[in-house]
């Protein structure tokens, strides 16, 4: 009896095994076609870029944007060398960029590195873009129809939001380490069977691994995600104490087992962060600690949905636009809390946690309408230099609420597909409700601005016999957070295959604090000061005395100036301070090595 039972048992196993090895190498036809979707989707919202993809990028953040095609190039640059990808020589000269202490998505760029050396920065940065919205839809995809909801439709819905929702498409716009959320909702998920009976390595283990890939991606998100599993799952134990109870122990080994496998694959790492070379403590002034969220923004529709005008920026759109999930969206939530409270502690769990996200996200004064209000928000009990805390805006903890809105967007459409509604015709009414909520803030292509490619002299490698190892080459405007845009570009868009001076990044300040770029030379900013009045100043023996100095410091061994809409100011300054250059190719150049020895 014993041997039959055991035979019954280890069939009853083979068969399950069997099915969901069918079901791995042949997915669903609804899960193929929801994921093909989704892919379509983040094609549409990326098509500005498609139209002209080596001449465009974001309009609203186009420094961003190609200092995430700099990234790209950076991974490729460190595969294809075999050097640290934790530290770049190639930006910021000759100090050089702490990459685990800028968002370098390394978790991204070195495994698209071979497509970054086949088709260039720009084309990758268009299909990552597009592929992280689709992919982080698919997972949330995934989550809520594996576990949450039992209707393949309320999945689709739920997961198209998570991955294309407004404060996620704001993002889009320049900062795609914030739309590369695909890994989260596995993060959860996991996170949620720590306490499964028997499976406490297994999944330790796979929380692990998932959460040292994520600190490769984004670790804000990674912090945002792991304080909203502390906040449910402190709702779990209020809610289920007893079933929390049962599973306290099993849930806290595999927790440490995750824990120390992430600080394990990720401890050096995170290390050279905090201690490596140009690393920095905190950001100097605090300067994003009083971003918080708008009150109105929560019911405002987003400038790049259906529903929303560019005007709207001018007023609240001040900081960044996280939520602005308009108020027919948040009007659903709100309904759906109040009717799902008693039936459903999913819906509970999710309500509390939009709620209380939303309310730390103002940050430490309420703000409405664009103008800060006399009331205290919450981030006014804490110390300004908190660690970890103060560096981070607290108009970003909303991006918990707009996920939490989401798995109630999920349950939604489930639960009318659950109920029997009589007539049927009120059951239509129930779903067009919902996706008439959606509808307004479903998005548009992201705008896209031209940008002129590098000059030939660049492109073309004239420039090698005047830059010799160890020497830099200079290009005017000296990229930085705000000027240069286009210099930025002439590195990324050549497998960074020069160094450059200064650039577009957070590094240390002389105490030690973050700051946007490298310390301010004189020479650099004369540059800066040329662009913005549009005429160069008369120039003293003491700026030709500096200008050699800082070209020592930079170790440059050329000074290039190519088309830009300054040009005609920037050639007198640097005739001024360098004497006449002369023309080749498609640029001016002044070859300073005789001056810097």
């Amino acid at each position: 009896m014993v041997k039959n039972s055991t035979d019954a048992e280890a069939g009853s196993t083979d068969a399950g095994r069997s099915r969901l090895w069918r079901r791995f190498r042949f997915p669903a036809r609804a899960d193929v076609l929801v994921i093909g979707a989704y892919v379509l989707l983040g094609v549409f919202v990326c098509a500005n870029y498609w139209a002209d993809i080596n001449h465009r990028v974001s309009s609203h953040l186009p420094t961003d944007h190609s200092w995430f095609e700099w990234l790209l190039s950076h991974g490729a640059y460190s595969v294809r060398h075999l050097e640290n990808p934790l530290f770049s020589a190639r930006q910021n000269a000759p100090d050089g960029v702490n990459m685990m202490a800028n968002t370098s998505v390394l978790g991204i760029s070195i495994p698209l590195a071979p497509l970054t050396l086949l088709l260039g920065p720009q084309v990758t940065y268009a299909i990552y873009l597009g592929g992280a919205l689709a992919a982080t839809a698919a997972t949330s995809y995934w989550m809520l129809s594996r576990h949450l909801v039992t209707s393949r439709a309320a999945a689709f819905a739920g997961g198209a939001f998570l991955g294309f929702a407004p404060g996620i498409i704001h993002h889009a716009n320049g900062q795609p380490n914030f739309v590369s959320n695909f890994l989260l909702p596995l993060i959860v998920v996991r996170v949620l069977r720590l306490g499964e009976p028997g499976r406490w390595l297994r999944n330790g283990i796979v929380l692990g691994l998932l959460v040292a890939y994520q600190i490769f991606i984004n670790e804000e998100m990674l912090l945002l995600t792991a304080l909203a599993c502390a906040v449910i799952m402190v709702l779990l134990a209020v809610f289920r104490w007893s079933e929390t109870r049962a599973r306290l122990w099993t849930f806290l080994r595999a927790l440490g087992v995750g824990g120390g496998l992430a600080l394990l694959l990720a401890g050096y790492p995170i290390w050279y962060q905090f201690n490596g070379p140009q690393s920095y403590r905190g950001l100097q002034g605090g300067v994003f600690h009083n971003w918080g969220e708008d009150l109105k923004a929560f019911v405002t529709f987003p400038r790049d949905s259906l529903g929303g005008i560019p005007e709207v920026e001018k007023t609240i759109g001040l900081t960044e636009q996280n939520t602005w999930l308009g108020w027919p969206l948040v009007g659903l939530a709100v309904l759906v809390a109040v009717l799902l409270w008693r039936t459903s502690v999913t819906a509970r769990i999710a309500s509390l946690v939009a709620a209380g996200f939303a309310v730390a996200s103002v940050g430490r004064q309420v703000r409405y309408n664009g103008e800060l209000t006399e009331f205290e928000g919450p981030w006014k009990l804490l110390p300004e230099n908190l660690p970890l805390v103060e560096m981070m805006m607290p108009t970003r903890l909303s991006l918990v609420t707009v996920g939490a809105i989401g798995v109630l967007v999920a349950l939604a459409w489930d639960e009318i597909a659950k109920v029997e509604i009589r007539p049927a015709r009120v059951k239509v009414l129930a779903y067009a409700a919902v996706a008439l909520a959606l509808l307004p803030i479903f998005p548009r292509p992201l705008p896209a601005q031209h940008v002129d490619p590098p000059p030939h002299f660049i492109t073309s490698g004239a420039w090698r016999p005047y830059v010799p190892a160890g020497r830099t080459l200079v290009p005017v405007p000296v990229p930085s957070n705000v000027h240069g845009l286009s210099t930025l570009r002439w590195s990324a868009l050549t497998e960074q295959e020069f160094p450059i001076p200064a650039g577009y990044f957070i590094g240390p300040d002389a105490e030690g604090f973050g700051v946007f770029g490298a310390p301010t030379r004189p020479t650099s900013m004369l540059i800066y000061g040329t662009m913005d009045r549009g005429a160069a100043p008369a120039i003293t023996e003491e700026n030709r005395r500096q200008a050699v100095e800082d070209l020592k410091f930079w170790r440059a061994s050329v000074v290039v100036l190519g088309d830009h809409p300054s040009a005609p100011a920037l050639h007198v300054l640097l005739a001024g301070l360098l004497g006449p250059g002369q023309r080749v190719d498609d640029v001016w150049l002044w070859d300073v090595r005789p001056l810097v020895g």
